[in-house]
């Protein structure tokens, strides 16, 4: 399987049930994008916008001086301000600990208990989630995450603990203290209306390198997480329901070749 680099990984704090309407880029009321920055924040971003800015001068396309010099500029003006306009621009969603939180749903045609199996399976969970390289179980409670993150970041590992294991209704996990990326995650699975199978809800919540400043960096170059999370619950509905996912051409393919894609389907 092809795999997006990734800024981030599943994270989680205590939160109450959502409805199924509580997506992903839905602002709650603890919700504060763009942010006054951290000290820290703010020098990370000037000195991105600096590398970006020197980076443009050095080219010799006259397309990538302006686009590199005119990104630069723009991250080197956020640090000097210490405000963050991008973020709320790109709809990149903080709670008040400047945590930033994903979430999304999505209603499959299958039993809450198969569901729960797979998802329990943390040595398989890189194949539902494409910005993980892989999970190693390390025991009942701890696990070794890794994921391919983007530069200067390589690949970025770290050990989480399950913190909630209820069959086929619920599972969550969390960093352990040192962890590089602080993060955590949680999934439930819920009956859906009317017979329709199962509501499988995810919430991730992350702290990115360089706080909402990296979370904007790092959507500006097509690694913004609540996407990917969407495309990777939309590829597991239809690989549970049709046994496979189209590629990009409209074809089916197996599980080695799953293809995610930008369409939104059956998300609740």
């Amino acid at each position: 399987m092809n795999r997006r680099s990734a800024p981030l990984l599943p994270c989680m704090t205590n939160w109450n049930r959502e409805q199924p309407a509580d997506r992903a880029g839905a602002t709650g009321p603890n919700s504060s994008p763009g942010a006054t920055m951290q000290p820290l924040e703010r020098s990370i971003t000037g000195a991105v916008g600096a590398a970006l800015a020197a980076a443009g001068l050095r080219s010799r396309s006259g397309l990538e001086k302006l686009v590199l010099g005119g990104l630069g500029a723009g991250l080197i003006a956020v640090a000097a301000r210490g405000q963050n306009p991008l973020a709320t621009a790109l709809k990149i969603e903080q709670n008040d600990e400047g945590e930033t939180v994903v979430r999304d749903a999505v209603t499959i045609g299958k039993p809450a208990g198969q569901l729960y199996a797979i998802w329990r399976d943390l040595a398989g969970l890189p194949q539902l989630m494409t910005h993980l390289k892989s999970v190693e179980v390390l025991d009942d409670k701890r696990s070794r995450w890794t994921v391919q993150a983007p530069a200067p970041l390589g690949t970025v590992s770290w050990e989480a603990e399950l913190t909630a294991d209820e069959p086929g209704k619920r599972i969550a996990w969390r960093s352990l203290p040192g962890a590089q990326i602080e993060n955590s995650g949680e999934v439930l699975f819920r009956p859906a209306p009317g017979d329709r199978g199962t509501e499988v809800v995810v919430r991730l919540t992350y702290r990115p390198p360089g706080g909402s400043a990296g979370a904007v960096i790092a959507r500006m170059f097509n690694q913004e997480p609540s996407q990917q999370l969407r495309d990777d619950l939309m590829r597991f509905k239809r690989e549970q329901e049709l046994g496979h996912a189209p590629t990009a051409k409209g074809q089916s393919s197996g599980r080695a070749a799953l293809t995610p894609t930008n369409k939104r389907g059956d998300l609740v």
